[in-house]
């Protein structure tokens, strides 16, 4: 590292890091993940909850994973893009033609890794009321349907909340603030985005919504169960280990 000292933490820094010849050292300067952890009072015993619902789900009850995935575009590009060929990514243009948005709302059950999705204009406690009874017609009569949900204020809507009142079998799980990740859902959210969303070309919001639709029949036929095998105990221990949040 020449003259060049660490810092009074005895980390080195990204300019140190260059003296250290990243590829023999297997380093990449150039890349960087962020965190963020969770001021949540009831942080551990929220995850201890969720997990334990992954894990070890009630008997007679499904366990879902509920979110939204919000201004979804329907994007045209202005020009064809190029395919894949061996040894070439696929190709598409930069500059691109909006068309409107949708709103995917979701919900994964854990249990055997299907989805229910309903594509709506809005995310509004309305829409969302309107997928709860989507997903009431759906699961059997007499289980107990546990949904993990976030802090979003829609889904604790005063509406939402009476909705909940006159239909007891639901329970809402919170997941903790600032801790989405722990939310199955947000998973599936990468993948449709990833492999449907991100390389398609819709010429009007319907081509994207049925795009969607396609995407989430297929995933239903090949679905696995969500399977979640660190404990509540190791998440918690591996979260102690960053750096406390700054004042």
């Amino acid at each position: 590292m020449g003259e060049r000292a660490l810092n009074p933490r005895g980390k080195a820094s990204l300019a140190d890091l260059t003296d250290l010849q990243p590829k023999a050292n297997r380093l990449q300067p150039h890349r960087l993940r962020t965190f963020k952890r969770s001021n949540d009072p009831a942080f551990a015993a929220k995850v201890e909850d969720i997990v334990g619902l992954y894990m070890d789900p009630p008997c007679h009850a499904v366990v879902l994973s509920i979110d939204e995935k919000s201004q979804i575009q329907a994007l045209d590009r202005t020009q064809p893009g190029l395919p894949l060929k061996p040894g070439k990514c696929g190709t598409m243009t930069h500059d691109y033609k909006r068309n409107g948005t949708t709103t995917l709302f979701a919900a994964l059950n854990t249990l055997d890794g299907t989805v229910v999705g309903r594509c709506l204009p809005k995310h509004t406690h309305k829409e969302f009321i309107k997928f709860l009874n989507a997903v009431e017609c759906v699961v059997p009569v007499g289980k107990v349907i546990h949904a993990i949900v976030d802090n979003y204020a829609t889904h604790k809507h005063p509406k939402v909340l009476e909705w909940l009142a006159n239909h007891p079998r639901w329970v809402f799980h919170f997941t903790p603030t600032s801790a989405s990740w722990i939310n199955a859902v947000e998973g599936f959210f990468s993948i449709i985005t990833r492999r449907s969303i991100r390389r398609g070309v819709f010429k009007s919001v319907a081509d994207l919504q049925d795009a969607i639709t396609r995407y989430i029949r297929e995933h239903n036929r090949v679905s696995k169960p969500f399977v979640r095998t660190k404990p509540a105990e190791d998440i918690l221990d591996k979260l102690n280990r960053l750096p406390a949040p700054s004042e």
